[in-house]
């Protein structure tokens, strides 16, 4: 039998799983966006990313001014997110019609495509930045993307998501010690670049869902929010995966044993920026791997909406912008907490 090529194979498991979550789209009567699947469209991605996730809002109550607040809340990280994906998948950001809304509108600083060498990453990049894609159309129709008043999803703030040496990576990376005072952090660099940027943002993603959701009132909503934090779980366990065998296994492609001390200094960074409390893991040692971060019970952390800013802006302090939110974000939920 003649061995595929790995490209080959990789092309069709892309296939097969767009198919099957085509199949479950249409069968559940889920509409697609339209914005998503014009940038899809654009650049080339399967169809997973355009899916909108279920429960969807249509014909739910409205959500009470409480949960706009925490969805919208949400939709400032997930535009954050959704944006560092696509450019590092795709090249290119969102569509500029999922960035409109309620509050000062921004544009994105940085970003770029990643050469990426090993097929694996780039293909795992590509799912999680439909994902994201999915995540911002899905609480913008929540909000009601457009519309005046409580409930209106908010608009895109300015995002610093720059591999320069003034962006917000550069800043993240010195002062978690993964690069020298002078040296800057590039995310889009190389894959394994790209994994540590994500290794930033998706742990924080998972604790900011799980420390939101008990405000949510609207069951509808809450279990949205569940949909979404599983979603985020998923991707940081992958990633977080992916990390561990990079910095063990000598036979890997892209193989760095650095990559265990770089995650444990970024996870240490974080955990200096929200507060006493050690709330955040690295991805374990040459011995014992640690993809799932959790508390005695086996539970994954918690953030309040201020820790999870802390994170964001690069700030223990109470303080309303920095960072990679340069300007701040938009709606009720702005202000980090005093975790100094």
């Amino acid at each position: 039998m003649t061995d595929l090529p790995t490209d080959t194979i990789l092309s069709a498991i892309a296939d097969r799983r767009a198919e099957r979550r085509a199949f479950l789209r249409y069968a559940g009567g889920a509409a697609a966006s339209a914005g998503a699947l014009s940038l899809l469209a654009a650049c080339g991605g399967d169809t997973g990313g355009t899916a909108t996730p279920t429960p969807t809002p249509t014909g739910s109550p409205t959500p009470i001014a409480a949960d706009a607040d925490v969805l919208n809340f949400a939709l400032n990280l997930e535009y954050l997110e959704a944006q560092f994906y696509s450019w590092a998948a795709f090249g290119q950001g969102l569509n500029p019609g999922l960035t409109t809304g309620v509050g000062i509108g921004g544009t994105v600083t940085g970003g770029a495509q990643v050469p990426f060498q090993d097929p694996v990453v780039a293909q795992y990049a590509r799912e999680i930045a439909n994902d994201e894609i999915a995540h911002v159309t899905f609480l913008r129709t929540a909000l009601g993307a457009g519309a005046n008043g409580v409930g209106a999803a908010v608009a895109m703030p300015a995002i610093n998501i720059s591999g320069d040496a003034n962006g917000a990576f550069t800043a993240a990376a010195r002062a978690a010690g993964v690069v020298g005072s002078s040296g800057t952090f590039n995310p889009y660099a190389d894959d394994i670049s790209f994994l540590l940027g994500a290794y930033l943002f998706e742990d924080v993603g998972v604790s900011a869902y799980k420390g939101a959701a008990p405000a949510i009132g609207n069951k509808v909503y809450l279990e949205a929010a569940a949909g979404i934090l599983a979603a985020e779980s998923y991707h940081a366990g992958l990633i977080r995966s992916v990390l561990y065998r990079k910095g063990i296994d000598a036979s890997s492609i892209l193989y760095n044993p650095a990559i265990l001390n770089n995650a444990r200094l970024i996870s240490d960074a974080r955990d200096s920026l929200d507060g006493t409390s050690d709330t955040d893991q690295g991805i374990g040692d040459t011995t014992t791997a640690n993809i799932v971060p959790t508390d005695s019970n086996g539970i994954v952390y918690s953030r309040s909406t201020g820790q999870v800013l802390n994170i964001v802006f690069l700030n223990k302090a109470a303080v309303t912008a920095g960072g990679f939110f340069p300007n701040g974000i938009n709606g009720n939920i702005r202000t980090s907490a005093a975790s100094g």
